[in-house]
C-alpha cells in the first residue's frame, strides 16, 4: 500500500472540466457553473470568428472598416448574442435530455445512434436559435424576417457546415470511448482472469495436505475457492456488477485465506441494506482485500482482523477496507503500488476525479477508502 495520492491542482480540475465540455460527458466534471463558464468562453470565441468573416467579406468594398471601431463593436455584439442564444439552448437541451433519456442507456447507444443524438441536440439548438438571436439584435420586431435570401441562404448553409463538424466531432470522440472502452475491457480480462499463480498453487497444496487429517476442512476450503472462482469469472463478463457481488466476492476469498491462516485471520463485511445494489465495475473490491491480507496481516505473527463496509454518503458510495496489520511503512516495502495504480487508472477512466481511492495509517494497520458515485441499476 502506499500514501494517499496528492489532491489535484486547479489547472488539473479545470483541465478536466474543459475535456469534459469538449467531450459532452455524461456526466461533466466540476461545477455547473464551470461548464457555462466553457459555453460562454466559446461562444465569445465564435463570435469574434464570424465577425472576422464579416469583415473580409465587405473589406473589398469597404476598406474603412479595419479601423471603424463602432463597426467592430456593431459586427460583434450581434454575433456574440446570436452565437450565445443558440449556445444557452444547445446547453439547456443537453441538461434535460441527458437524465431524461439516462447517461446509462446513452453509454448503450451504438456508434450511430450516439452520433445521431449528439447532432440532432445542437442542429435542434441551432434552428431554434439562429432566428431567435437575429431578431433580438434587429432594430424591429421581426426584423430578421426582412433579411434577404441571399443572407438567408447562407445561414442556411453555415448552419448545416455547422452541424456537420457537430456529426465529425462527437462520432470521432464515440469512436474513441467506444475503443477505449474495449481496451480496458480486454486488459481487465487479461489481467483478472489470470490468477495469480502462487494463490492458485498454496490453495491447492493447502487443499491436499488438509484431505488425509481433515476432510471437512479441506472441503470447506475447496468450495470457498470453486465460489471464489465461479464469482471472478463472471464478474469479468459484465461491465457493472451490484455491491453484493463484490461482497460475496471478497467473502469467498477471506474465506479461503482464513483456511490457510486459520486463527491468524478474522473478517467482517458491513453493508447497508440501501447500497447493496449500487454499481460499479467488477473487480474493484477484491484488490483491495487481497492487499490488506497479504502485505497488512500475512507478514504479522498474530496475524490480525480485515473489516470491509460500505455505506452511502451523500451521492457517493464509501466502501472502506480496514486491517491492524504492520501498517502503511511494512506494507510499502513489500510492494504492491501496482494493483493500486491499475485500479485508480480504471477509476480514472470511468469517473474521472469524482472518484479516488486513499490509504492512510489507521494505528494499527491500514484503512483504504474506496469513494465512487453511487449509481444504481
Amino acid at each position: 500500500m502506499e500514501a494517499p495520492p496528492p489532491p489535484p491542482t486547479l489547472r488539473d480540475q479545470l483541465a478536466a472540466s474543459w475535456r469534459a465540455w469538449i467531450g459532452s460527458d455524461l456526466e461533466p466534471t466540476g461545477p455547473s457553473w464551470l461548464q457555462w463558464m466553457w459555453t460562454l468562453l466559446v461562444c465569445a470565441g465564435i463570435a469574434l470568428v464570424f465577425t472576422l468573416l464579416n469583415l473580409a467579406f465587405n473589406i473589398g468594398r469597404r476598406p474603412e472598416l479595419w479601423l471603424d471601431a463602432g463597426w467592430w463593436w456593431r459586427a460583434y455584439r450581434a454575433n456574440f448574442v446570436i452565437t450565445l442564444v443558440i449556445s444557452i439552448l444547445i446547453h439547456l437541451l443537453f441538461m434535460v435530455l441527458i437524465p431524461w433519456v439516462t447517461p446509462r442507456r446513452i453509454r448503450r447507444f451504438s456508434p450511430a445512434q450516439r452520433a445521431v443524438f449528439f447532432t440532432a441536440v445542437p442542429l435542434s439548438g441551432l434552428v431554434v436559435g439562429w432566428p431567435l438571436g437575429v431578431w433580438l439584435v434587429s432594430q424591429a420586431g421581426l426584423g430578421w424576417m426582412r433579411v434577404n435570401a441571399t443572407a438567408v441562404a447562407g445561414s442556411a448553409v453555415l448552419g448545416l457546415v455547422i452541424s456537420f463538424i457537430i456529426f465529425l466531432v462527437f462520432n470521432a470522440k464515440a469512436q474513441q470511448a467506444l475503443a477505449e472502452k474495449r481496451a480496458a475491457e480486454a486488459q481487465l480480462r487479461l489481467l483478472q482472469g489470470q490468477i495469480e499463480p502462487h494463490f492458485l498453487f498454496n490453495t491447492l497444496a493447502n487443499v491436499v495436505a488438509l484431505i488425509d487429517y481433515e476432510p471437512r476442512q479441506a472441503k470447506q476450503t475447496l468450495t470457498a475457492f470453486t465460489d471464489y472462482l465461479r464469482a471472478s469469472l463472471g464478474g469479468l463478463r459484465r461491465d457493472a456488477v451490484p455491491l453484493a457481488d463484490e461482497l460475496a466476492l471478497a467473502e469467498a476469498y477471506l474465506r479461503v485465506q482464513a483456511s490457510r491462516m486459520e486463527d491468524r485471520l478474522h473478517y467482517t463485511l458491513q453493508a447497508d441494506d440501501d447500497t447493496r445494489g449500487a454499481l460499479m465495475p467488477p473487480l474493484l473490491l477484491q484488490p483491495l482485500v487481497e492487499n490488506a491480507v497479504l502485505h497488512g496481516l500475512e507478514p504479522s505473527l498474530q496475524g490480525g482482523t480485515v473489516q470491509v463496509t460500505a455505506r452511502q454518503q451523500g451521492e457517493h458510495l464509501l466502501i472502506e477496507v480496514r486491517d491492524d496489520g504492520c501498517g502503511l511503512g511494512a506494507s510499502r516495502r513489500s510492494g504492491n503500488g501496482i494493483a493500486l495504480e491499475n485500479l485508480r487508472e480504471r477509476l480514472r477512466q470511468r469517473w474521472g476525479p469524482r472518484a479516488s481511492l486513499t490509504l492512510t495509517a489507521a494505528e494499527p494497520g491500514t484503512r483504504a477508502e474506496l469513494r465512487l458515485p453511487l449509481e444504481t441499476s
